[in-house]
């Protein structure tokens, strides 16, 4: 099996299970090999050997089992650079790149001097934000030791001595008000969780996902803790489910009656970012 006939098989196996077959094929073998894409277009007719074919076949095969590709390859890519996932952490998703721009938006527009990352998983928005503004200064929570032992390896890597990661029950361990509370926290609803793909529900963490009945109970808890910690003129950016906008909205102005509250859609229209702007 050649560069170019293992791609066609690891397609044509995955096409039942993956709406992207053809990519999860090529990063399975760009993993395997640890090659570059070009590399796999130059050298298509280059032979694998008896032992990479049969551990590329592995590969495929986990896929095939709805195991996610970035759990599998041990990484996703989350702006302009890729983080290492496990399956202690959520795997990166687009609408929270658009919860990052929003709230770096905010705080370049009003010289936000310090943040905090709530249920950071991977890392990846207190990353981000550490990259966009080389002035702040962020602190990273998570309640889970494994998914902080994630986000501090990948601190160190992408944004080294900008992050002070600390394990808390959402903000139980922030003792200073903060300029910016950000955060994707758990909003699937009981009622949407069985309808979750497989891929997801049996592998991606629950912690991470299960938000309960409504999908808004670790937001309560969390606006509850806000209301203590968030400087005068300070500002909350939320992400929540597509159709959580007016429930996310009341709640949030139940806690900060002041506030103007904004619900932002993503790119597909969908409402998706709670803003919570202190006034």
């Amino acid at each position: 099996m050649n560069i170019q006939s293992a791609l066609l098989y690891g397609r044509s196996q995955l096409t039942p299970h993956s709406p992207t077959p053809q990519l999860d094929a090529r990063l399975l073998l760009e993993h395997l090999l640890d090659v570059p894409y070009s590399y796999l277009v130059v050298h298509y007719d280059q032979w694998l050997t008896t032992e990479q074919e049969q551990q590329y076949q592995q590969l495929i095969c986990r896929a095939e089992q709805q195991e996610p590709i970035p759990y599998i390859i041990g990484h996703a890519p989350f702006f302009d650079f890729d983080v290492h996932v496990t399956p202690a952490v959520l795997i990166p998703r687009p609408e929270t790149e658009q919860l990052v721009e929003t709230a770096v938006s905010y705080a370049k527009q009003y010289g936000a001097q310090t943040a905090v990352d709530v249920g950071t998983g991977s890392g990846c928005i207190a990353i981000a934000l550490a990259r966009f503004l080389p002035e702040l200064l962020i602190t990273a929570v998570d309640i889970s030791p494994a998914a902080l032992a994630v986000a501090q390896q990948n601190g160190q890597l992408l944004a080294p001595d900008r992050i002070h990661f600390q394990q808390s029950d959402l903000l139980q361990a922030v003792t200073e008000p903060v300029d910016m509370i950000v955060a994707n926290l758990p909003y699937v609803t009981t009622g949407e969780w069985q309808a979750l793909a497989d891929g997801v529900k049996l592998h991606e963490p629950a912690l991470a996902l299960d938000g309960g009945e409504d999908g808004l109970d670790i937001i309560r808890r969390l606006l509850e803790q806000a209301v203590t910690r968030l400087r005068p003129n300070g500002a909350i950016f939320l992400e929540i489910g597509w159709q959580q906008g007016p429930g996310a909205q009341a709640l949030a102005q139940s806690y900060f009656p002041e506030a103007s509250v904004t619900v932002l859609p993503d790119y597909a229209g969908h409402d998706r970012i709670v803003k919570i702007e202190i006034e």
